[in-house]
């Protein structure tokens, strides 16, 4: 899995970045400050299963606080882009062939409208941050509809000879940019049969149906903070009401993390309060006062976790299984629950068996609910938070 963070230059994006992974991202208010993309962990919260145990997990990876388990993910972080990417202005062509492997983008934008179209600073409030969102989805598109239209004539004589299998020509078409052969056979549905009669619109209309269903795209409302910014947010809402948008202040979130991260307090991501436990200055006093009482007071969360946990368990539709045993929750280096794995929804126990080894889905005897201690079959479907013995002849 691997989640792309999109967005004109200096909206935000490696702030968004750092805030959620604390790698050193260069953060700067000049455009394309990114050039090279950044890769880094970052993490998606859950509760853990180990406050029903009566346990504290010691996670193998990731880590666990206050009982809640933060499970690693990865993030990239690309170059800005700027209306004409796809045609390979700006570091378009950079941009999006970094996103080729990408299951999910996060939008950031700049929602007080401090930054134009080519990502210069501009006085708050005087550029309308919804022409971003129209602009990178058309860019996106037309990324897809370039790779698409790329030969198409010989394409479409191909694909119709194949005879009934245009799917399989489409998904190897597109295969740099995920198209499976089943994303492509659904898509497929809604549109004529002959290819070879499709009018541009509908070639660009199936290149943006394809683009939604391997690159889907949440909007992090970034700078919710600065003064007046609630009213863009509430006209991007307005206009945009299919859109999942989650408002939020990156440079609120690496505040507090930083200093989590310092000691200086206690914070657990993704909630709303934090408590102090270090000496502050006058100038971090007045920091967090205003991060307190600006965001976490109104908005109940810096919105970065959010932001994460959205992308992977509503828009990519994973869930988290933990494996265990009924009598022993301990691995053999005295580890308790060590591991949590992120899984599509719909796997079943011998999906699992064999995502934690393929000898466990070899030699697969039977599965082992352990919270309701029933034993369950391999086509049993699992459920987020399950915990699960896998029984083996390997």
């Amino acid at each position: 899995m691997l989640i792309g963070i999109v967005g004109k230059p200096s909206a935000g994006k490696s702030t968004f970045f750092k805030a959620a992974t604390l790698a050193e991202a260069e953060i700067a208010n000049y455009p394309f400050t990114t050039i090279k993309p950044n890769r880094a962990m970052g993490y998606v919260k859950l509760e853990c299963v180990d406050k029903e145990f009566n346990k504290q997990c010691t996670p193998r990876m990731g880590f666990c606080i206050q009982h809640n388990r933060f499970v690693p993910i990865e993030l990239l972080d690309v170059a800005g882009l700027v209306p004409g990417a796809h045609e390979g202005l700006g570091l378009g062509s950079q941009f999006l062939d970094d996103l080729r492997q990408a299951d999910v983008l996060i939008h950031v934008i700049d929602i007080s409208g401090s930054v134009n179209e080519k990502g210069e600073a501009v006085k708050s409030l005087s550029y309308d941050p919804l022409k971003d969102v129209a602009f990178l989805e058309y860019e996106i598109n037309m990324w897809f509809y370039g790779m698409l239209r790329k030969g198409w004539e010989k394409f479409a004589r191909t694909a119709k000879q194949e005879g009934g299998q245009l799917f399989k020509a489409v998904a190897k078409q597109l295969s740099g940019v995920n198209v499976t052969e089943n994303i492509a056979e659904e898509v497929l549905q809604s549109f004529k049969e002959d290819i070879t009669t499709w009018t541009e619109e509908e070639i660009k209309n199936f290149a943006k149906k394809i683009r939604e269903r391997t690159k889907p795209i949440l909007i992090a409302a970034n700078k919710i903070d600065v003064p007046g910014s609630e009213e863009n947010f509430k006209r991007l809402k307005e206009n945009y009401p299919s859109y999942v948008i989650v408002p939020c202040s990156a440079i609120a979130e690496l505040e507090l993390r930083q200093k989590a991260k310092d000691g200086i307090i206690d914070y657990v991501a993704g909630e709303d309060h934090f408590e102090l436990k270090g000496t502050l200055n006058e100038k971090e006093t007045k920091i967090l006062d205003y991060v307190s009482k600006e965001i976490l007071a109104t908005y109940k969360t810096t919105g970065v976790q959010d932001v994460l946990n959205t992308a992977v368990f509503d828009f990519l539709k994973y869930i988290a299984i933990f494996p265990g045993g009924v009598n022993n929750l301990v691995d053999s280096q005295g580890r308790t629950l060590p591991d949590c794995f992120l899984m599509k929804n719909g796997v079943t126990a011998y999906d699992f068996a064999a995502k934690i080894h393929t000898d466990l889905a070899k030699g697969f005897v039977r599965a082992i609910d352990v919270k309701k201690r029933l034993t369950v079959g391999k086509e049993h479907v699992l459920k987020h938070r399950d915990v699960i013995e896998i029984i083996s002849t390997k």
